[in-house]
């Protein structure tokens, strides 16, 4: 049974790091490669996930095994919200044909089974407390009318409408909405690929087309949120 909250809240690292990395989409092997680069320690570093951790690239199917690992924190991001919803015939076809979800094919019945159970845990956000600030963690991004608190309260409340925002929405983005979300010192997007690392108001959005080969100078970025204010560090995927 899934023990599904909505949001998570996280104390301060009072011994290590925190770090946000963008849209993995099976780029594990990126990831790898970012993580000793940064010199990660499990032992005392946090990394959180903007999700997409699955579609497209070629490591999806190891998804459950990060998602196990204690220093591991993702949100939920629409690809895997598009497995979880796979019972619909129209959305799995949609999926996997045209959003990199052809792989879940070679998955046997069990080990569907655990991407439902670790997908079906993720929340809509998580937010972090660090000595820089209040940060919050959205796959997509948090709705423009609303402060950081009342986001949280309609993620609670099972506003279907909000939820979806959480997970699609390119609506700041695309707008280049200056206006701040209150309540956070910062938020941490992903979902839509950019050549760089957009700030629009207090939203960071730093998807860098890691799994996009024809995508230029992409590349997988993390950002350390704590303790030092959002130092960037990425790889090269595609050379």
């Amino acid at each position: 049974m899934s023990s599904f909250r909505p949001y998570l809240r996280f104390v301060r690292n009072a011994g290590g790091r925190d770090f946000v990395v963008g849209d993995i989409h099976g780029m594990f092997g990126a990831l790898r490669d970012l993580l000793a680069l940064a010199e990660f320690d499990g032992e005392r570093d946090r990394l959180f996930s903007v999700g997409d951790l699955i579609d497209r690239g070629p490591g999806s199917r190891e998804a459950p095994g990060w998602i196990a690992e204690p220093w591991f924190h993702p949100v939920r991001g629409n690809h895997e919200q598009f497995l979880l919803d796979s019972g619909d015939p129209s959305i799995l076809d949609l999926w996997t044909r045209y959003n990199g979800g052809d792989w879940w094919f070679d998955c046997p019945p069990e080990e569907r089974d655990s991407f439902r159970r670790a997908f079906a845990a993720l929340p809509f956000a998580i937010e972090i407390d660090t000595p820089n600030g209040r940060v919050g963690v959205v796959h997509a991004d948090a709705p423009r009318s609303n402060s950081w608190a009342e986001f949280l309260t309609d993620l609670e409340s099972r506003n279907e409408r909000v939820r979806e925002h959480a997970i699609w929405s390119r609506e700041r983005i695309s707008a280049g909405c200056a206006a701040h979300v209150s309540g956070v010192e910062l938020v941490v997007c992903g979902h839509t690929p950019t050549t760089r690392i957009v700030s629009v108001g207090n939203v960071r959005f730093i998807d860098t087309g890691a799994v996009y080969s024809h995508f230029p100078g992409a590349r997988l970025t993390m950002v350390e949120i704590a303790p030092q204010w959002c130092r960037a560090r990425s790889v090269a995927t595609h050379e």
